[in-house]
């Protein structure tokens, strides 16, 4: 069951993953730059699509189109515990933090090439196709968290480091993929490129696979979580088959493999710590 939790006496941190669509952008040009290997000039990189080059310059143009959210692997929004361990550990009175979980996004790549001549921009597309297949992670480095106070950390607590090591069974790595797709039609491609008054080109699209992590909330003595009241039922004596709505009999309470007998459920994942819920206060016990 998800909900909106109520955080009392919280320190809200910055967005952690404000600047990650523009790092995928600049990594995708340093990935192209770097492995150009060709001829002795590598191609003039561009974002504008009406830019005109010069009589023999060759150009690629890198555009990201279309932002979108991944349906296949959404995530519920309910503030959970962050894998962020910074101090000792929260057995130990180190600091927890909470956070919702990642927006998973898909960005869209529209990589167009130009030529002075048909022959030499079909090259350098195949070339384009050929650096592009060996772009398995275009970002594989340690995930940065920007603690309340303004720290860049990353999952283990230490001071952030792009190039650090990839070690430790609690490092959080940052990993976004790169995959060609057929997101554009000819039809849409030839109205995206008149809509830019540009001219056709060659193209190719690619989709970048992101996660952006919001901001971590640290609160002292945990946090009090706010549950949808449920009405009151009924509990079946020690013993007795339940029945769920559907007529299915469920298993009786009391036998081995049942759920506790106060009708909770255990969350799956971590054991939380700090953690509350608020209790229904019966309105008859209330003072007047």
């Amino acid at each position: 069951m998800s909900s909106d939790p109520s955080l009392r006496g919280a320190q809200l941190g910055p967005m952690s993953g404000r600047n990650i669509i523009g790092d995928v952008t600049e990594a995708l040009h340093r990935f192209l730059l770097d492995g150009y290997d060709i001829g002795e000039q590598p191609p003039r990189l561009e974002e504008d699509l009406s830019f005109v080059p010069k009589d023999r310059e060759e150009v690629l143009y890198v555009y990201m189109y279309r932002v979108a959210q991944n349906q296949a692997l959404q995530n519920q929004k309910r503030f959970r515990q962050a894998p962020v361990f910074v101090g000792q550990e929260p057995e130990d009175g180190g600091e927890v933090y909470y956070h919702r979980p990642p927006l998973l996004l898909d960005l869209f790549y529209l990589i167009s090439v130009h030529s002075k001549f048909r022959s030499d921009a079909e090259r350098l597309i195949g070339w384009v196709l050929l650096r592009l297949n060996e772009a398995t992670h275009l970002i594989y480095r340690p995930r940065k968290y920007l603690l309340p106070d303004g720290r860049a950390v990353d999952s283990t607590g230490r001071p952030y480091d792009p190039s650090g090591p990839l070690e430790g069974d609690d490092l959080q790595v940052e990993k976004v993929s790169l995959a060609l797709v057929d997101d554009l039609t000819v039809g849409d491609a030839i109205n995206f490129y008149s809509l830019h008054e540009a001219p056709y080109r060659p193209f190719l699209t690619y989709r970048a696979r992101v996660a952006l992590d919001g901001p971590l909330v640290r609160a002292e003595g945990g946090t009090t979580i706010n549950m949808p009241r449920l009405a009151n039922k009924a509990r079946p004596d020690e013993g007795e088959a339940l029945e769920s709505r559907n007529g299915r009999i469920k298993t009786p309470r009391g036998q081995p493999g049942t759920p506790p007998t106060d009708g909770r459920k255990l969350a799956p994942g971590p054991r939380p710590h700090f953690l509350r819920r608020t209790a229904d206060v019966d309105p008859d016990e209330t003072e007047d």
